[in-house]
């Protein structure tokens, strides 16, 4: 009789506890509200970004819509905005994939020294054959010389400090970084000797921005980032064990190190194409995969992709459109965005107090 009591009682005490194993999942998210937040973060931003699109477009039209000079000046902002969509691909999907195989939510792909080398190769131009070379120097030939330059580098470096018996992903990033400051203090240095008006035109190029876009390059910009963006979806499932490290990776049979130089390779391309066709944009990655980790609640990567894809389109579009038509500035909105991104960076550094 005096051990009835103390079975209930002991059964009372384990069915919170059974109860709380029977909600436990492995699925992407813990619980339908956080499925739900995810969705309505998601579609709100894909509105965001479609409304400013539309607002770019249409929004202070000098033009009537009855005037056959509407369309034409639709289209030159659609180059614009195409613009834009790449440099929001290239950036979210590379800087979210290079986090992940880095295990480092504060690193970006801008450590390898991409955009120091577009500047160098800017610079030196201007530097060496004159301010007449470096207003030439555009067409396909050009663009594809610095994207193929800048993958070349990335190629090496991967091949000489990861495929190696004692391959370092932290020995890497610590190369690319002494590589990207030697080289910006090349540019830094041939630019101090520049006259005036050829630093004028020189800085207008090193300051990202959408209108450094060509057209003409479009054609072939496009079709390599829908397939890198297809490759790097299908490898998401890969990429979500990757991101638990060597150790658990390996466990699971996967080749670790070929892994890491796939994802790095691809990383590289897109990061060289939006580089070369837009400019540096240091911080935008960051910001990006900063809020994307926040705004969707998984590490699953077939669902950080689109929300990261989603807000840094929504953020560029958004930032482009209230600095030209609400605030009537003309200021390069990369500037803004770096600010912001800058200043994010520093408050998660100093929450983490470690990179």
């Amino acid at each position: 009789m005096s051990t009835m009591p103390y079975s209930t009682k002991q059964e009372h005490i384990a069915m919170p506890s059974e109860k709380h194993e029977s909600n436990r999942s492995a699925k992407a998210f813990r619980t339908k509200k956080d499925a739900r937040r995810y969705w309505i973060i998601l579609i709100s931003l894909i509105a965001l970004g479609l409304t400013a699109s539309y607002g770019l477009l249409v929004y202070n039209n000098p033009v009537p819509v009855s005037s056959p000079s509407f369309i034409p000046v639709v289209m030159r902002r659609v180059d614009a905005l195409i613009a834009m969509l790449i440099a929001a691909v290239c950036h979210s999907l590379a800087t979210v994939s290079f986090q992940s195989v880095t295990n480092n939510r504060i690193i970006t792909p801008s450590l390898l020294g991409f955009e120091a080398l577009y500047s160098v190769i800017q610079t030196g131009t201007i530097f060496f054959f004159g301010a007449g070379a470096l207003i030439n120097f555009v067409g396909i030939g050009s663009y594809l010389f610095q994207v193929v330059l800048m993958v070349c580098m990335s190629l090496i470096l991967y091949g000489w400090l990861l495929s190696g018996k004692y391959g370092d992903l932290q020995l890497m990033l610590l190369v690319g970084i002494i590589i990207g400051t030697g080289l910006s203090s090349v540019s830094t240095f041939m630019r101090k000797l520049l006259a005036p008006s050829e630093f004028d035109l020189l800085q207008a190029r090193l300051l990202g921005s959408v209108n450094n876009a060509d057209s003409s390059y479009f054609p072939i910009v496009i079709p390599i980032i829908l397939v890198i963006a297809i490759l790097l979806f299908f490898f998401a499932r890969k990429l979500n064990v990757l991101s638990l490290g060597r150790d658990v990776a390996t466990t699971f049979g996967m080749n670790y190190q070929a892994s890491i130089i796939y994802i790095l390779v691809l990383v590289a391309v897109l990061m060289s194409i939006s580089t070369s066709l837009i400019g540096p944009l240091t911080f935008y990655g960051f910001l990006v995969a900063t809020l994307s980790y926040q705004a969707a609640p998984t590490y699953d990567h077939r669902y950080i992709f689109p929300m990261a894809l989603a807000l840094a389109f929504g953020i560029l579009t958004s930032a482009y459109f209230l600095m030209y038509h609400v605030f009537d500035s003309q200021a390069v909105v990369s500037v803004i965005i770096e600010l912001f991104g800058g200043i994010i960076f520093l408050i998660v550094v100093l929450r983490k107090r470690s990179l």
